[in-house]
């Protein structure tokens, strides 16, 4: 395994801009590639996966889109940022969502032994998600898990969980803690756990521990998981559906044309 001292840090690949945030042209099987080679370089990175609801709250939030702009890897997760990439030229593109890039990450990760840290979800998630990876992939190393709480946490509570969290050597974190929060955490914390990438992946947590089911294979390919989502929970997620995804197809059709 490299030395992090000494990891050189390739140019960040190729992105185009969708409302101002910068959106990696990627597939799955390229982002799990250049995850795998950050880590077994040991170096610290960090990554969003951005779908309309994120991408519309940094229309309003600053600090959330200066953090886009910062990191590492910006993954096309909803299927509308990759029908805007392909409309614009870039055929190869496609949907790289958190839950699934859990999986394949996990399932490239057996053999060289990259070591994953579990942190967010509610009480005793990060525990069974952490659980039903490794029993899904047995051979998968486990460095630990770590609920923090609902409230913002002192400085000496943050320091001790960062300790706790680099005392596991980690060369995956994955952060459950729902936009924008987890998307703040990632950018305070990258590289304050040598030679971990962060990874946010939001509702993963409580698809892969079980709490809530995923829509079907063939309503994420055709774009309609929202729809899966919004009728298993009307009343959290209508706003991000009914109204933040409109406004969205609106402020897409009279933005300047970008590359």
């Amino acid at each position: 395994m490299a030395d992090s001292s000494l990891a050189i840090h390739e140019p960040k690949p190729e992105q185009i801009d969708i409302l101002g945030v910068p959106v990696t042209l990627t597939s799955l099987p390229e982002a799990v590639r250049m995850i795998a080679g950050w880590c077994e370089n040991r170096e610290s990175r960090f990554v969003c996966t951005r779908d309309v609801h994120g991408i519309m709250l940094a229309q309003e939030d600053p600090r959330l889109l200066a953090i886009h702009r910062q990191a590492d890897m910006v993954t096309p997760d909803g299927m509308p940022l990759v029908w805007v990439a392909k409309k614009r030229g870039f055929s190869t593109v496609s949907r790289v969502c958190g839950a699934d890039l859990v999986e394949a990450l996990c399932d490239v990760s057996q053999k060289p032994q990259l070591r994953h840290f579990f942190f967010g979800g509610k009480p005793g998630v990060a525990e069974r998600m952490a659980a039903a990876l490794a029993h899904r992939f047995p051979g998968l190393s486990i460095a630990g898990c770590e609920t923090p709480p609902f409230r913002a946490m002192t400085d000496d509570e943050d320091e001790a969980t960062v300790s706790k969290i680099a005392a596991t050597h980690p060369h995956i974190v994955w952060v459950g803690l729902s936009t924008p929060k987890q998307e703040y955490w990632m950018a305070q914390h990258v590289g304050r756990i040598p030679g971990a990438t962060l990874i946010g992946v939001g509702a993963a947590f409580d698809f892969m521990a079980g709490e809530v089911k995923r829509a079907p294979v063939w309503m994420q390919r055709n774009g309609l998981e929202w729809l899966h989502r919004l009728l298993s929970e009307p009343r959290r997620l209508w706003r991000r559906y009914l109204v933040l995804a409109p406004m969205f197809l609106i402020r897409l059709a009279f933005s300047p044309k970008r590359r």
